[in-house]
């Protein structure tokens, strides 16, 4: 099994029961949850095309 870290995250109150409603819906702990999610975000993220920035754009 990969080598996972902990941190502490925090959350509105209304977050977290949303996200509780939806794991039970899937069958996941809300941990199991926030990661499903953050993996389907960073995939989605890895299939676009970077974003041209506009040349009068400083950063």
């Amino acid at each position: 099994m990969a080598d996972r870290k902990a941190f502490p995250l925090r959350l509105s109150q209304d977050l977290y029961d949303e996200l509780r409603r939806w794991a039970e819906q899937e069958f996941r702990s809300v941990n199991g949850q926030i990661e499903f999610l953050l993996q389907e975000a960073v995939r989605q993220r890895r299939r676009r095309p970077p974003r041209a920035q506009s040349p009068d754009k400083t950063a």
